[in-house]
Order: structure tokens, then sequence, then C-alpha cells
């Protein structure tokens, strides 16, 4: 009896994503085991290669079906109908849409599997998808996400039933791990002074929104001169986002320290953190801050006033000039009572609590 758990990709991109699936399956029962698949690319770096870790090592034209691999397609299902015959998995946890659609036309030919497709942000539905969601009975398949409003807005898309699965971390445990504030500065090359720090962190891609970021935190420094900026995170919009710095001479106090395995604690390095994200399914880096106590300012989505609301502090999306206003105020009040607001609203221990239930019911092989 086992779990098999079917990531689409490793790397530092899908690290978020690996995180978690980590914690959902860390609720599993110590019995059973679970293993784990990898799609596309190797398991280096990946913190959801629990268990015996396979890497098919496809591409991502193969698992889609483009050009001449849409021939193929028969060929590498029957691969993993064998694959699949061959473990004595229950339930098997799949990772997104993508994930899904290479997965589900094999899992149709063995009835006693059955799937749980994780939604991690919103995506792209086709009429196909509908369709063949729709072919499997909610015994079989259970559809997930990571948030109310992402949970919502795919019920809508699918017109099918959304679990809401609202991503969690375990406080006492994520917390033990933090660096003190001095540690986290060194870490990251910073003065371990009272210089005011702002962190964002998350893949250097457009839809993070750390390109308005840089343009808002360029107009902050005129009246807070001392502000320093670090977005951690590597992605392909990096030259572009040093470019811009460049060019606005802000290479002394903007940091690209690229993706970071111990990110998650060196949060008390900052003063703030910034998320200006353009979408979201969740946004996990909110809650990290919150629980390292440090408060947030947020893009104005309706995925962080579900978990902040009026303790949220927000701005426009890609409004620079917002941003801007919003990174000057901030250091016009007491972070430490905004981060005690913040965190009472989040409530990380009932949060954890109700995730760790939820992923329990969602993952049992005795249903």
């Amino acid at each position: 009896m086992s779990i098999l758990n079917v990531m689409w990709s490793g790397g530092s991109a899908f690290a978020s994503i690996h995180k978690v699936h980590r914690q959902i399956l860390s609720q599993v029962d110590p019995t059973i085991a679970v293993n784990t698949w990898l799609l596309c690319g190797d398991k280096q770096g990946c913190v959801a290669d629990i268990g015996q870790t396979r890497e098919w090592r496809l591409s991502s034209s193969q698992l889609k079906g483009k050009h001449v691999w849409k021939l193929l397609q028969g060929r590498m299902r029957a691969q993993f109908y064998r694959a699949l015959k061959d473990t004595d998995a229950q339930v098997v946890l799949l990772d997104g849409l993508g994930t899904a659609r290479a997965l589900l036309p094999v899992l149709e030919k063995l009835p006693s599997l059955r799937a749980v497709v994780l939604f991690h942000g919103e995506t792209r539905i086709r009429a196909a998808d509908r369709e063949l969601l729709a072919g499997f009975d909610g015994a079989r398949l259970t559809l997930a996400a990571v948030s109310n409003t992402l949970a919502d807005s795919l019920a809508s898309a699918l017109r099918l039933p959304v679990v809401t699965l609202r991503s969690a971390l375990d406080p006492v445990d994520f917390r033990s791990r933090l660096l003190s504030r001095e540690q986290a500065r060194t870490r990251l090359h910073l003065p371990t002074d009272d210089t005011p720090v702002v962190g964002a962190v998350g893949r250097l891609v457009g839809n993070k929104g750390f390109a308005c970021l840089i343009e808002a935190f360029a107009a902050a420094r005129i009246e807070r001169p001392r502000l320093h900026l670090v977005i951690v995170g590597e992605g392909h919009a990096r030259a572009a986002l040093q470019e811009r710095i460049n060019q606005l001479g802000l290479q002394g106090s903007i940091s690209l320290p690229g993706h970071l395995d111990d990110v998650a604690r060196l949060y008390r390095a900052f003063d703030w953190v910034a998320i200006p994200s353009l979408e979201e399914g969740l946004g996990l880096i909110l809650q990290e801050a919150v629980l390292a106590g440090v408060p947030v300012l947020s893009s104005e989505l309706a995925v962080f006033r579900e978990q902040l609301a009026e303790a949220g502090w927000y701005a426009a999306t890609e409004d620079a000039q917002a941003w801007s206003e919003a990174l000057i105020k901030t250091f016009s009040v007491a972070p430490e009572q905004i981060a005690k607001a913040q965190s009472a609203v989040l409530s990380a221990d009932r949060g954890w609590q109700e995730f760790s239930q939820t992923a329990r019911t969602l993952l049992s092989c005795r249903q």
C-alpha cells in the first residue's frame, strides 16, 4: 500500500510547488510508503523527492504531445501504464493540470487507483480538460486547490467541485529554523545595523511584479535614501531586472542574490516583505513572512485578502506610484504592531491544523 506523488518537473522554478507537496505528504500515515515520479528534469534540488524517486526525463513537448510527439503519446502512456501496474499505489497525487493531462488517460484504465489533482495557480481550461475530468466519478478523482479564491475560480471554470486545501506551514517547525536578524543579514551580505531593508522572494519572471517593485523602490528612495531592497530568486527576467537596476544607478541599494535553498530561514533580515505579484494561487511567501514576524505589503489580490483581510497592507497591481507611496508609508509606522495584527488574522496554528486534517483525508488509502 503506497501513495505516488507525480511532479511535473524539478529545479528552482518549481521549488515552491515541491514545498507544498512535501507539506501535504508529511501528513501521510508513516506506515504508508510514498514514492515520487519526476516527469521532467532531475531530482537535484527538489524538496519533494520523498521515498524512491523515478526520473522520467521527458521533455515538455513530449508530455504535451506537441509536434511529432503527438504520434508517440500512445507509447508514452503505455510506459506509464506498465509502471503504474507494477506499483502498489492506491492514491496518486498529481501536480497540476499539465500532469493530470498526461496521467489521467492512463488512470482511467486502472480502476483500483484514486487520483487527487492539486492546482497551485490559475490555468487555461480547455473543453478537452472538462471532458477528461468529468469522465471520473467523485470516488476516483478529487480536485483540490491551494486557496479558497483559486478553488472558487476553478469550480466555476470546470463546472466541477473543487476542494480547498489551503497550504500552510507547521508554525513550530518553521520558526525553529529561522536565523536571527544579524545572522540572516550576514548571510545576505547586508548591513547588520538599523539600515531599513525590504525583502522580496520569488521567481524572476514577469507575473511576480518585480519590475514594478524596482521602479517603486527607486522613487521611494528619494524620501528614504537609506532604503535597501533584496529580491531573492532566479529566472529568465534576471538580465532585464539587473539592467534596469544599473540604469537607475541602484547597484548598491538593490541586490539579486539568486535562488537560495535556505531562503525560508532568512526572513528576519527584512523589516518588511513585499509581494508585488500580478497573480497567485496562494502566495506561500506571505505565510512565511508572517510566521517570521515580518509584516507584509502585497498586491491588491483576492487571494491575499483571503489570508490577511483588513490587517493586510495592499497596493494596486502594477502601479509603481501606489507601490512607492506604500513603501514610504511602511517606514513611518511600527512594523512590530503590523506584524502582530497580521499574525492574529492569519492564525497559523489553526491553519496548520485544518491543512493537516484535509491533507490526511484527501490522501487516505482507506476511502
